[in-house]
């Protein structure tokens, strides 16, 4: 189908467009930004006018809940959701059931993912067999199968020594290895350290759980020369290490969730555990820093961390309910909101979710199986049309019972939003319309 959008803002981060002008798209490819050939017939005309567009959203970290734990999520409602937030592309962590730590795991997913046909699924594989951080998976069996890094999701590498073994053998072949940030004793807790934690009765969680988690990796970083990413920073503290490691050269990158960037500790209130999150939610300044960090490149991508939870497993007591919350659908407007309140500008803010976090899973070995990678998150003559129609404008509420996503808990439930996504497409196919 040819389709004509006119009209619209044309906001492409990546070549540093921002200027009205018409996209003509056939055969699932982007034929002309600007000036249409004269001979292109247009199936369908979208009318743009007073809307953005832009690249579809990047998203680097989606739990979709399939395989093992459909109860919670499936790949038909996650990636529904995904596409009504204008999310084209997202990656998925390695803790199903089983965990995605053999090839023929991941290429059942990707299967099931194309079968849909909705977002690209970029999975990433498990690090060490079945997560239990004692044995490496086979890195180029799971890289040849599509997987675009390698990550203990949010089990943390109790030994150092196979961190080490790990980073060495991924320097080797160029693979990425994806981290969180947190000490597996330090962890444990269930809010942020300090007077609220303490007033609740809550197990805290110190920012030394992260800065002495970073502090080895970036050790090991040196010693290994890997390339890590960093997976949702929560604290000014680690903010500091991660500018200074940069400054360094170490081959570095993370982003935040939008969760760390617009709530605080203080968004518990009277124990609501649609605010029970991992990473922890921590004090206003530990917020300031981030959305700082995040507006000048410290920090490179602004991720939803989805995380849908089944109704009995959020109405447990506070500390005993499981943590994660809903954020495809509102990882496009909070990003928004974030640039206009931060001053960092409409700009960014739209990098932040596309071009930026395209970068980040395009480098290495897995752009070589999966050429698509260094297409996505741009607007470019000749690639693949996955695009969004966002209206700026456009106030919602957020209601549980209105997102498509199976998981409905989330902490901005009730909250007044800005900016939704009109249209959205991916390889020229309207993928979803409101």
């Amino acid at each position: 189908m040819n389709i004509l959008i006119t009209n619209g803002r044309v906001i492409d981060p990546a070549s540093r467009l921002d200027r009205q002008c018409d996209i003509a798209i056939g055969d699932g490819k982007i034929l002309s930004i600007g000036d249409v050939p004269v001979d292109f017939k247009a199936d369908r005309t979208i009318d743009a006018a007073g809307c953005i567009v832009a690249p579809g959203l990047v998203d680097l970290a989606a739990r979709l809940r399939e395989p093992g734990y459909e109860h919670e999520g499936m790949l038909d409602s996650e990636l529904s959701a995904a596409v009504a937030g204008g999310v084209t592309s997202l990656v998925c962590p390695p803790d199903t059931d089983p965990v995605l730590d053999e090839s023929g795991l991941v290429e059942m997913l990707q299967f099931r993912a194309r079968k849909l046909r909705r977002a690209r699924l970029f999975p990433l594989g498990a690090l060490t067999r079945n997560l239990a951080g004692e044995v490496l998976t086979e890195m180029a069996a799971l890289t040849d199968a599509g997987c675009v890094g390698f990550s203990q999701a949010d089990v943390p590498l109790g030994s150092t020594q196979v961190l080490q073994r790990a980073l060495s053998y991924a320097s080797t072949f160029g693979y990425t290895v994806w981290l969180r940030p947190q000490d597996r004793d330090l962890g444990k807790g269930v809010a942020a350290s300090g007077a609220l934690a303490t007033r609740l009765g809550l197990a805290g969680v110190p920012v030394a759980a992260e800065t002495i988690a970073l502090f080895t990796i970036f050790e090991m970083m040196k010693s290994t020369g890997a390339r890590v990413h960093l997976c949702r920073l929560s604290s000014a503290a680690g903010v500091a290490l991660v500018r200074a490691a940069k400054a360094e050269g170490l081959l570095l990158s993370c982003d935040v969730s939008i969760n760390s960037l617009h709530l605080t500790e203080n968004d518990i209130g009277f124990f609501d555990s649609r605010a029970r999150l991992n990473p922890v939610l921590r004090q206003q300044r530990d917020r300031d820093a981030l959305s700082a960090a995040l507006a000048d490149g410290t920090i490179d991508a602004l991720v939803s961390d989805h995380t849908p939870v089944e109704a009995d497993a959020k109405t447990l007591p506070f500390a005993e309910s499981e943590p994660g919350a809903t954020g495809l659908e509102l990882l496009l407007p909070l990003a928004l909101q974030w640039g206009a309140q931060s001053g960092a500008g409409l700009a960014r803010a739209i990098e932040v979710v596309t071009s930026a976090p395209a970068r980040l899973i395009a480098s290495g070995p897995a752009a070589q199986v999966a050429p698509t990678l260094t297409q996505i998150g741009r607007l470019a003559i000749g690639g693949p049309a996955d695009l969004c129609v966002i209206d700026p404008d456009l106030e919602w509420q957020v209601l549980p019972d209105a997102l498509r996503s199976q998981g409905k808990h989330t902490p901005f439930s009730g909250y007044a939003l800005r900016g939704a996504a009109r249209h959205t497409l991916i390889a020229g196919r309207i993928v979803h319309s409101a």
